[in-house]
């Protein structure tokens, strides 16, 4: 039996559709419904579906009063605050393009990237880098058009570009990924086939409002199906976390691993009533993490695999958990694969994770890069270029990265674009980046350099804050006399990973 999983047809693709009107409007539920909460020390901000779809609608009135016309891009450099969701629904319902940008990255990086999205305009928080620039709209103006009058959805073809978001690629450059409109119902996969949601559940998404993954998991897919977000307030700490949870009568919670595992650090017998499970993306979740949270909380929790290209579309779920050790399985209506060279590879033998082009949720390309586009397809499959194993039961075992990408709290981090970084460091002559692992739950990103003699340490931590955003700045600088070499002349980053050893 060959490596291919093909159950169950994906949704029919509505035409003409927009992928903010089906946010908001699919659940068809009452306008005073709670879709939103944020959960502070203090106090509740509460957001209705018809005060959120409102705002929504008139921040599109907004945005089209200024001259832009569907199709324009729009750059949000904005903070983890509700303006985040409410800018990205009203630049889709307008027709625009928005582009999501995390908040860590520096002025330099964000000039790096305007020349290849030439924004018509930029939605600022004014404590988020952001180079000087024209079009800056900040929060002030960005509130007022709330009031405005409702803007008419735009309607139109499902494969026209809805947004962008960014990943790094092995080049070292940043890929802008342009996804459609359609993408949206790629997630409506994942209700059933990861989440186990239903308009009754209050989903609570550890992240940042301002992040991808809460944007999608946390906020616009309990929206689709007319259930209740709940998002901590800003600076609530991990070990806060639990207690949240019991107050808000989460029913299901997600979050990264890393978020997972700082709140493990204090886990005890924890009293969630209404917690049914957890959710982790992002990275691959340490066994002894999740071991530790059905312990402390009673429940399971489903971990997902997925990928700026395509979200997640392998995962276990309440209704399908995952084999021990196992990913999971593919969601209902995917058509996945693990691919060789030939084509699809027998059961129980690496392949590379692929998926078929006809998924929804799957990117129209990387913007402005047909090559790089095209070298992801092996015919009319997307390599992922993750390998793994499927079991006869279609379950799918992770076996790693063919190539030296870094996972840093969720994020992708090319090794090359840090290493461009560090070598502009005077004294420096050589360095290789990657990912090691200070104990069995805890990996975090290491710069190996030669030079005559040490660099200081906090020399080298100062300099990366300056020009790295914090989830791609090493924590570790580790002097050598020399950087192991392949015979071909390349670094060889795994040979570093592998001699490391984490400091007593």
């Amino acid at each position: 039996m060959l490596s291919v999983v093909h159950e169950a047809s994906a949704p029919e693709i509505p035409d003409p559709f927009n992928l903010a009107a089906y946010v908001l409007t699919e659940a068809g539920v009452s306008v005073d419904r709670t879709a939103l909460e944020i959960h502070g020390p203090d106090a509740v901000e509460t957001w209705t579906y018809g005060q959120l779809t409102a705002a929504v609608r008139g921040t599109a009135t907004g945005l089209l009063d200024l001259g832009l016309a569907p199709g324009d891009r729009v750059l949000m450099r904005l903070g983890n605050t509700v303006d985040f969701p409410i800018a990205y629904l009203g630049a889709l319902t307008a027709g625009l393009v928005p582009v999501p940008t995390s908040s860590a990255l520096t002025a330099g990086e964000v000039a790096r990237i305007l020349p290849l999205i030439r924004p018509g305009a930029i939605l600022r928080d004014a404590s988020v880098a952001c180079p000087d620039a024209p079009g800056v709209i900040l929060p002030d103006t960005l509130h007022s058009w709330r009031a405005l009058p409702p803007a008419d959805w735009h309607m139109g073809p499902p494969d026209r570009p809805g947004y962008i978001i960014f990943t790094s690629g092995t080049s070292g450059t940043p890929r802008a990924v342009v996804h459609a409109h359609r993408a949206i119902l790629g997630r409506r996969m994942m209700m059933q086939g990861w989440y186990g949601l239903g308009p009754d559940d209050r989903l609570m998404h550890a992240g940042a409002f301002n992040w991808t993954y809460t944007l999608g998991t946390g906020l616009m897919d309990p929206w689709t199906c007319g259930a209740t977000a709940v998002i901590p307030a800003a600076g609530t700490p991990s070990d806060a976390l639990p207690d949240l949870i019991a107050r808000s009568r989460a029913t299901i919670f997600a979050a990264a691993p890393g978020v997972y595992r700082q709140m493990m650090r204090t886990a005890g017998a924890w009293s969630l009533p209404a917690l049914r499970h957890g959710l982790s993306a992002g990275e691959k979740l340490p066994q002894r993490t999740a071991e530790t949270w059905t312990a402390a909380t009673g429940t399971p929790v489903f971990e997902a695999y997925g990928m700026s290209e395509c979200s997640t579309f392998i995962s276990g779920s309440p209704a399908h958990p995952a084999r021990a050790g196992a990913l999971g399985s593919a969601q209902p209506g995917r058509h996945i694969a693990l691919l060789g060279p030939d084509g699809p590879v027998p059961r129980g033998q690496e392949g590379t994770i692929a998926v078929h082009r006809s998924d929804p949720g799957l990117m129209l390309e990387y913007l402005d890069a047909p090559e790089a586009t095209a070298a992801r397809m092996q015919g009319d499959w997307f390599l992922t270029g993750d390998q793994a194993v499927m079991d006869d039961d279609g379950q799918i075992f992770y076996l790693g990265r063919n190539d030296d990408m870094m996972n840093a709290g969720g994020f992708r981090v090319s090794p090359v674009e840090v290493e461009n970084t560090l070598a502009e460091v005077p004294g420096i002559a050589g360095v290789a980046v990657t990912d090691v692992a200070l104990r069995e739950d805890t990996s975090v990103i290491a710069a190996f350099y030669t030079a005559p003699a040490p660099l200081d340490d906090a020399m080298l931590h100062d300099y990366v804050q300056k020009h790295l955003a914090r989830y791609k700045q090493p924590r570790l600088f580790i002097h050598m006399p020399e950087l192991p070499m392949g015979a071909n002349g390349k670094i060889l980053r795994r040979a570093l990973r592998d001699q490391f050893k984490a400091p007593e």
